[in-house]
């Protein structure tokens, strides 16, 4: 099976009717587009390292002989899988699938507000691993500003089955 076969099939998985819905090439080569797509790029990395940069935390921690609830094991996992996910759903919008874009604007809108209500539950976190959901949600917030933006929004209008 080829790769292209193989990401079709987890396109239609994921993108369900849409999957094969591309918006037009011009959209994505505009220069407003691009600059989106790098400031993107860049805050999905952060996020990557700031996810990795937990578990590594916690490991630490952990091998100090502090105990590291299960909570937060949990909460790394999650991150660092949640994380990938909005790499391929960005990675698939680069490519001008409008499923791919239409799950990363969600997903960048939802997560914010779980991570700052799990980060909110008295006990629930130690202080670091709050502080990393309150920095993990505004960098999130930073992508949803990204993909609501007119211009964004524009490029991948729903485009004509």
């Amino acid at each position: 099976m080829s790769m292209e076969n193989l990401f079709a099939k987890i396109d239609r998985i994921a993108g369900g009717s849409k999957a094969g819905l591309i918006v037009p090439a011009e959209g994505l080569a505009h220069p407003k587009t691009q600059r989106a797509f790098a400031w993107i790029t860049g805050l999905l990395a952060f996020e990557l390292v700031l996810g990795v940069g937990a578990v590594v935390f916690a490991v630490i921690i952990a091998r100090a002989g502090e105990p590291v609830p299960f909570a937060v094991w949990m909460r790394t996992v999650v991150v660092l899988g949640m994380t990938a996910t909005l790499f391929y759903f960005f990675w698939r919008s680069t490519k001008g699938y409008y499923w791919g874009y239409q799950r990363l604007r969600l997903f960048a809108q939802i997560f914010p507000v779980i991570t700052l209500v799990m980060a909110a539950i008295p006990g629930l976190y130690p202080v670091w691993m709050i502080t990393e959901q309150i920095v993990f949600s505004l960098i999130m917030i930073g992508v949803g500003d990204f993909l609501t933006s007119d211009h964004m929004r524009e490029v991948f209008r729903k485009p004509e089955s």
